[in-house]
C-alpha cells in the first residue's frame, strides 16, 4: 500500500488519496498500460483514444498546489485507477505527437517484463528500476569473475 501512496505523491495526483480498496483496480490496469507503452506509434493511438473515450475524458486547464497551469482530463473524485488511465493516456498524446515512442522499451533483464521510459539525452537506459540495474551489474561482475577462474 505504501508504494501506491508514494506513486500518488510522486506524480502529484489530486483528489482522494488511494486506499487499500484502490490497490486491485490499479493492478488490473497494468497490462493495459504496458500494452500502450509497448505499441508502435500508430498502434498506440487507438489504445489512447479508447481509454479517453471509455473514461469520457474532458480536458480542462487547471492549477493546484505548486503546479502551474496544466491539463487534467478527469475529475479528481473519480477512482484512482481511472485517474491513472486518463492521465497516462493524456501524457501519451504528447509522446505520440513528438514521435518519441522509441523512448519506451522492455527492461533488458531476462526475467523482467518491466517497461523502460528513457528520458536520457543519449537514450541509453536499459533497465526499468534501480533493482534491475543492480541485478545486471551483479550478473556482469559474477560473469567476469567466472571468466578469470
Amino acid at each position: 500500500m505504501g508504494r501506491l501512496e508514494a506513486f500518488f505523491d510522486d506524480f502529484h495526483y489530486t483528489g482522494h488519496r488511494p486506499t487499500a480498496a484502490d490497490l486491485e483496480p490499479v493492478r488490473a490496469i497494468r497490462t493495459r498500460l504496458r500494452e500502450m507503452f509497448k505499441a508502435s506509434r500508430d498502434g498506440a493511438v487507438p489504445l489512447v483514444n479508447a481509454i479517453l473515450s471509455e473514461q469520457q475524458a474532458l480536458p480542462q486547464v487547471v492549477r493546484h498546489g505548486d503546479v502551474d497551469w496544466h491539463i487534467h482530463a478527469t475529475n479528481e473524485d473519480r477512482p484512482f485507477h481511472e485517474r491513472i488511465l486518463v492521465e497516462t493516456a493524456m501524457g501519451m498524446i504528447d509522446v505520440i505527437r513528438a514521435d518519441e515512442m522509441r523512448r519506451f522499451d522492455r527492461c533488458a533483464m531476462e526475467d523482467c517484463d518491466g517497461v523502460v521510459f528513457d528520458l536520457s539525452r543519449n537514450r541509453s537506459r536499459k533497465y526499468c528500476t534501480t533493482t534491475c540495474t543492480n541485478r545486471a551489474a551483479v550478473q556482469a561482475y559474477r560473469a567476469r569473475q567466472a571468466d578469470e577462474d
